[in-house]
Order: C-alpha cells, then structure tokens, then sequence
C-alpha cells in the first residue's frame, strides 16, 4: 500500500513532499517518544505521531520510514515542513485521534491485499 492510498482512503493531507506519496508502506509505528520510535520503528514505516517539532523529521530520515502522520488536528511549523522537503519525508495530517487513525491504516494494510 502507497502513502497515497491512504490519503485517498482516509481522507487526510499532505503538508510537503507531493511527489514522494507513491512511496510503499511496509508497515506502521504510533508513538510519541523519539527514542522509542528510534529503537522500535523500522525502515518502510509509516510513523504515526502528535509531534510537530523538527526533531521527528531528523528521526524519520534516520530510519528511512515512509512517511510521518500526524494526529489530532496538529500541524506543523515552517521550519519542520522545510526540513521534511529537504529530507523528503512526505508529512501528512488528520484530524482524527491517533488511536482511530491506526485502526484505520491498519484495516486497510491488511484487508486491501
């Protein structure tokens, strides 16, 4: 599944990063904490957060996850959209919570196939 399908599917919007959206998902990561997200996340990930600071774009390049959602109505600030540009890591936003939106992304990673 591309970062794209879910967009289409869930209705969400892509803040920076347009024309990495076909990028393949290999599975998903939900959390908050950057060191928990460094230790446990893998590569192909798409990250699931709150956090709108710069420092989740320095750890999403770092394990080359697919792509950054984050929850709750947040958005991030220029600087955090500028670096993601750079790093060309697509970031994504929805209104919903995080727990609904996993949900979501998970049923369809599994029922699309």
């Amino acid at each position: 599944m591309t970062l794209d399908a879910i967009i289409k599917e869930l209705g969400l919007k892509c803040k920076c990063c347009w024309e990495k959206l076909g990028n393949e998902i290999n599975g998903g990561y939900a959390g908050d904490l950057l060191s928990d997200v460094m230790g446990n996340s893998k590569k192909g990930d798409v990250w699931v957060t709150r956090q709108v600071h710069l420092n989740i774009v320095a750890v999403a390049s770092l394990k080359e996850h697919a792509g950054i959602i984050i929850v709750q109505g947040a958005s991030p600030d220029k600087d955090t959209l500028e670096k993601a540009q750079k790093e060309g890591i697509p970031i994504i936003v929805s209104d919903l919570p995080e727990f609904e939106l996993v949900g979501k992304i998970y049923h369809l990673m599994h029922h699309a196939q």
